[in-house]
């Protein structure tokens, strides 16, 4: 069996680090395609293959003219000298992307985001390999339902595809109002773990000082204002609270509100970091916040619950499929400030029994749903169902 995962990029997610690690552990061969070839950190026994640098157009160049001399035809010289010379690096990546899947002939090509699908466009409707959508995030919560083109667009794709694989039930269910592959195979594969690496670490509470932290870029679908409204709350009662979002430095509304409220002290907005600083950070708290509007499930959510720190998380999109409010995490309503102040007041009054049960369960949770070789086999299982 062989894949070519097509994510745009080689600095791929953590989700497809690991699928990537694993796949190569069972034997199969797998490669990733990307326009952006900055690989600081390539997975041992993956074969990386360019499109084309859209960073260098030096390299852009060097990938074009090396396939064309793979290729060795006239037509490949002839269209690769036409683009270059006009400067076409959207024509030249499509003509290498052409070269990839003609030389290396994978059985699956995975697409990673809906956005790629356009690269895609000769080969909608015949091709050798099975074509696998993967489903997550914004990209299908949200995207198109605020972009009637963006759905149109996917409405005439998903009968195209061969399969879908969907981070959560709930976004499964979302994506169903989009389409369905003409096959009928879909599969959700949740996200997986080492989960020896994620040390768990249980912590203190009640101390003089609560300390929450968030960690994800600064978007409005993450909605951390509605979390710094909830502090401006809490504040106001007289609780004692550190809330630190990595991320989230710069983000001019959130350090309009942090003045606006008077939370300099209470609040700090942190650039990204390296993940061993997020995993000590996420560690060192005493609980992580989740605001979003909406999410597939969060990933880091996963993470901190493997490291043994408890999540207060919206109940949005798959989130419900991991916490289970009060046994394993508290959920409140997404947009709710009111909501999320009452519940971080209420699990500030933790008892050290509680507390420590709560952090237990949610690691047991993680271990029982988002192992690393469940990820794995589920993929490789549904990549076998396509074939």
């Amino acid at each position: 069996m062989k894949i070519i995962l097509f994510d745009g990029s080689y600095s791929t997610t953590a989700f497809i680090r690991r699928l990537l690690a694993g796949l190569v552990k069972a034997g199969i061969e797998v490669s990733v395609m990307g326009f952006n070839e900055a690989n600081p950190h390539p997975v041992a026994g993956v074969q990386y293959r360019p499109l084309g640098s859209n960073q260098s157009k030096r390299r852009l160049l060097q990938t074009s003219w090396y396939y064309a001399w793979q290729k060795f035809t006239w037509a490949s010289f002839k269209h690769t000298l036409k683009h270059s010379l006009r400067g076409n690096r959207q024509a030249l990546q499509q003509q290498n992307l052409a070269f990839v899947l003609e030389n290396h002939q994978p059985d699956v090509l995975h697409v990673q985001w809906p956005s790629l699908l356009p690269w895609l466009e000769p080969y909608r409707e015949q091709r050798q390999f099975k074509l696998l959508l993967s489903q997550r995030g914004f990209h299908i919560n949200v995207r198109p339902f605020v972009n009637p083109e963006n759905f149109a667009y996917l409405q005439e794709w998903y009968p195209q595809l061969d399969g879908i694989h969907s981070v959560s039930r709930a976004i499964q269910q979302v994506g169903a109002q989009i389409g369905r592959p003409h096959t009928g195979v879909e599969a959700v594969v949740y996200t997986g773990l080492a989960i020896n690496d994620f040390t768990f670490s249980e912590k203190r509470v009640n101390s003089e000082t609560l300390e929450l932290i968030s960690v994800g870029r600064s978007h409005w679908i993450k909605d951390y204002p509605m979390a710094l409204r909830a502090c401006k709350l809490l504040k106001e009662r007289g609780l004692s609270f550190h809330y630190q979002i990595i991320g989230a430095a710069g983000d001019e509304e959130c350090l309009y509100l942090r003045q606006a409220f008077g939370l300099e002290e209470q609040v700090s907005l942190l650039p990204r970091v390296p993940i061993e600083k997020v995993k000590s950070a996420v560690q060192a708290a005493d609980f992580m916040l989740l605001p979003s509007i909406e999410e597939g499930l969060a990933n880091v959510v996963v993470e901190a619950m493997a490291l043994g720190t408890p999540v207060i998380s919206t109940r949005c999109g798959g989130m419900a499929e991991l916490i289970s409010h009060q046994e394993n995490g508290w959920l409140v309503p997404s947009r709710d400030a009111l909501a999320l102040a009452n519940q971080i007041e209420e699990v500030a009054q933790l008892n050290k029994s509680t507390y420590s049960q709560i952090a237990n369960a949610a690691r047991k949770k993680v271990k029982k749903q988002h192992q690393e070789q469940q990820m794995v086999q589920g993929m490789i299982a549904l990549y076998q169902d396509l074939l």
